[in-house]
């Protein structure tokens, strides 16, 4: 007999609370890479600022926070998928 992994019938609850619960994290993340991008494309005109790399510093300063915060949450807080 097949297992079937596919739910076509869309996430369940507790996977869009897994997700809720992640967000933060999940946007601090693309933060980075918008960072990331910015300084890749700013090559192409006389290389990245010093903005530009403080904003980096920033966003990766703001991921390492908010995992620390996600990490530090009672494991009854966290939802696990």
């Amino acid at each position: 007999m097949s297992k079937h992994y596919l739910n076509l019938d869309g996430p369940t609850a507790a996977e869009l609370d897994a997700i809720d619960a992640e967000w933060p994290l999940i946007a601090a993340e693309l933060d980075v890479l918008d960072a990331e991008i910015t300084i890749i494309n700013a090559a192409d005109h006389g290389g990245p600022s010093p903005l530009d790399w403080r904003r980096l510093c920033r966003a990766e300063a703001r991921v390492t926070r908010v995992a620390a915060e996600l990490a530090a949450r009672p494991a009854a807080l966290r939802v696990v998928a």
